[in-house]
């Protein structure tokens, strides 16, 4: 916490207007500790912006958390410092980085992170699978008639294209196997 007073620090001596948001890696369950405290979040949470944060974002960096814990946790930070929670990461380790996503969703978060093909991952994470894909989440919120000013055609066409430059490389998501169902790829 100390090292982001300093970069508060610096930032306001050049003048800069560019924000400071902090990510709260493994909130959810940690592959080295295993549980994590939400307390303990929540006390991070509050040194993070003590320390000159503006913003947080919460991450299941491994792939533990389930839809239920995350909207506890984000419920929970969200009532202790309103709109300065903004951001949501998942990992789709077990499967269940779209619907972690959908219960961030559900308390109020309106950005994530994701990565195309779903590429990325944790090294301390056994069996890791990645980042939720781009063009998944993408999906997800179409399918809920929710905009995102994302061309999903040209996401999986950037995907096809992911998988030519990493060839050989494994990559995730599901939406690039079926294709758009036919009700959104009018819409898109």
């Amino acid at each position: 916490m100390a090292e982001v007073g300093r970069i508060r620090a610096a930032r306001d001596a050049a003048g800069s207007r560019c924000l400071i948001e902090v990510g709260l890696s493994t909130a959810f369950g940690c592959t080295l500790q295993g549980e994590v405290d939400e307390d303990e979040v929540l006390r991070l949470v509050e040194a993070a912006l003590d320390a000159g944060a503006e913003r947080v974002g919460l991450a299941d960096t491994v792939g533990h958390a389930d839809p239920r814990q995350v909207m506890r946790l984000f419920e929970r930070v969200r009532a202790r410092v309103g709109e300065r929670l903004s951001c949501a990461h998942f990992h789709d380790t077990r499967g269940l980085g779209l619907a972690n996503a959908h219960a961030a969703w559900l308390c109020g978060v309106r950005r994530f992170d994701a990565s195309g093909a779903g590429i990325g991952g944790c090294p301390h994470a056994p069996g890791a699978s990645g980042n939720v894909a781009t063009e998944d989440l993408a999906y997800l919120f179409a399918s809920m008639g929710v905009a995102t000013g994302l061309d999903l055609p040209a996401l999986l066409a950037l995907r096809t294209r992911i998988a030519g430059w990493l060839d050989g490389e494994p990559l995730h998501g599901s939406i690039w196997r079926a294709g758009l169902p036919p009700r959104l790829v009018a819409r898109t």
